[in-house]
């Protein structure tokens, strides 16, 4: 098994310094595409209606092997007449 980081951007940057074990390269996409929604899941309702979130994977060499990135946008389309 190898270890991989998963630093992250939600318009603060994180890095994984602790990393975690995966199976293989496939194994840590999966765990970036799955994180991703779970990140978004909490901050969306706090910070506004255009949002990116970014992780990005990186091997035990530090190199950046990975990185998917998640979009928000939202629109009110009707506005209530005072």
């Amino acid at each position: 098994m190898s270890r991989y980081f998963f630093d992250t951007h939600d318009g603060v940057f994180h890095r994984d310094d602790e990393g975690s074990e995966c199976t293989n390269f496939e194994t840590a996409r999966t765990e970036a595409m799955t994180c991703l929604p779970e990140i978004a899941r909490w901050s969306i309702p706090t910070g506004g209606d255009n949002r990116a979130f970014t992780v990005m994977v990186r091997d035990e060499s530090g190199a950046i092997v990975y990185t998917a990135t998640l979009t928000f946008a939202g629109l009110r389309l009707n506005r209530e007449v005072p």
